[in-house]
């Protein structure tokens, strides 16, 4: 009777990076105060907002999925983009007077969480790429 033999080691996914889980929350926070618009004010600002928004964690995902650490970099550069686009238009709602300044705090705690831990993720690569450019002086 063959065994299958089951490794034991945790595998660092996608879903355990901290910086991906803070836009997942990001665009469900966001999820809930777009559903709650108007059909026309889905079409004029709604839909470009949570567009915004999600293409955060799509952008950190498709980075995530590169090797090449130029390829990483580009689309974190993009996610990056994208939380300050998000930025802009949780900004015009709250001015708007379309969303509650609970909303509005709620998503802000989650930005200025995950704005940090972008920026970090992108030094983390830059970090990595020097350390394997260094190489020692007898070769």
């Amino acid at each position: 009777m063959n065994k299958i033999k089951q490794k034991n080691t945790a595998s660092f996914t996608l879903d355990n990076l901290e910086v991906y889980k803070l836009a997942r929350s990001l665009s469900q926070q966001s999820w809930i105060i777009y559903s709650q618009f108007s059909w026309q004010l889905k079409k004029i600002v709604g839909d470009q907002f949570i567009e915004a928004v999600d293409s955060i964690g799509a952008n950190i995902a498709e980075g995530y999925g590169r090797f090449h650490y130029l390829d990483r970099i580009k689309f974190f550069y993009n996610a990056r983009g994208s939380l300050l686009e998000s930025k802009h238009w949780i900004d015009l709602l709250l001015e708007r007077k379309y969303i509650t300044k609970n909303n509005f705090e709620q998503f802000l705690n989650t930005f200025d969480n995950l704005s940090p831990a972008l920026n970090a993720l992108i030094n983390s690569i830059y970090k990595t790429k020097r350390s394997l450019d260094i190489k020692p002086n007898n070769q």
